[in-house]
């Protein structure tokens, strides 16, 4: 009487296990099958590559104004290409708003969260696939819009390069920045469960706090908390002619990655928490 045997090896996961790979599969194919991806995408890359080439070509036709000479033509010709960011993360924030509203609002999210029982895969998958296609869109937009810039500006003989100063740093920038956007809008999104008011939270951290900083700015004491509001902070990654007071580069942008982080963190302690 003889014994079969088999050869021990690793052997494949059940076909019904919850993996985080698998969730990310799952969020990616969520991701690029919905409409309201493309046409928000769209509209950024838009905004970014359209505007930049326009404010490029405005800015060129000033710079030829001789009867208005511009002495700080060479440092400004760095951001100018780039200035549409501030229009691109309403579309970016938007749509990471939606990523997960989007499932709230048609009741999906339960279907979600009853396949993925941690919960938390789940808001990690969402993260890390539309973070990761926000960065690289967003990163080659920016270089094309810079180089598509500086092209116009060339007109005039004052265009840059990436060799000026400070001027990858920027342009690298402009895709970090957008990225952390639309991640807060997925954290308020995840804490709020609502698209208008996770948008209306996002809008005003963006653009509300901002004009409120430049009113406290009037005082001695608002000088102080300005250059600490999450925007701010974050936009100076993207200036060559910083505010006095204002934080470095780097520093101010790890502030408003911060900010985000502890934005998906109570994102996340909530998603654990509630019912769905």
């Amino acid at each position: 009487m003889s014994t079969a045997t088999t050869a021990a090896g690793p052997t494949a996961p059940p076909a019904d296990r919850v993996t985080q790979a698998r969730v990310l599969n799952s969020e990616l194919i969520k991701l690029r099958t919905l409409r309201s991806t493309f046409w928000t995408l769209l509209a950024a890359v838009v905004a970014t590559f359209g505007l930049g080439l326009l404010f490029s070509w405005g800015f060129a036709g000033r710079i030829g104004d001789h009867a208005h000479p511009m002495p700080d033509a060479a440092t400004r010709a760095v951001t100018v290409p780039l200035q549409p960011y501030v229009i691109a993360q309403l579309a970016v924030g938007v749509l990471g708003v939606m990523v997960i509203t989007g499932e709230y609002s048609t009741g999906m999210i339960r279907a979600t969260l009853s396949a993925v029982p941690g919960r938390l895969p789940v808001l990690w998958a969402k993260a890390a696939v539309f973070g990761v296609v926000v960065l690289v869109l967003m990163e080659i937009v920016a270089f094309a819009t810079f180089f598509g810039g500086e092209a116009i500006l060339s007109s005039q003989h004052v265009q840059a390069s990436l060799s000026t100063p400070q001027a990858l740093r920027i342009v690298t920038g402009v895709g970090l920045y957008l990225t952390t956007v639309g991640l807060l809008g997925t954290a308020l999104g995840t804490i709020i469960r609502s698209t208008a008011g996770a948008i209306a939270a996002l809008f005003g951290i963006l653009l509300v706090l901002p004009v409120l900083g430049e009113v406290l700015n009037l005082t001695s004491w608002g000088k102080h908390i300005t250059p600490y509001l999450p925007s701010n902070a974050g936009g100076d990654l993207l200036t060559n002619a910083p505010d006095p007071g204002s934080l470095t580069p780097w520093t101010g942008f790890g502030l408003f990655v911060l900010y985000t982080a502890v934005a998906m963190a109570v994102a996340a302690y909530l998603l654990k928490r509630r019912d769905a």
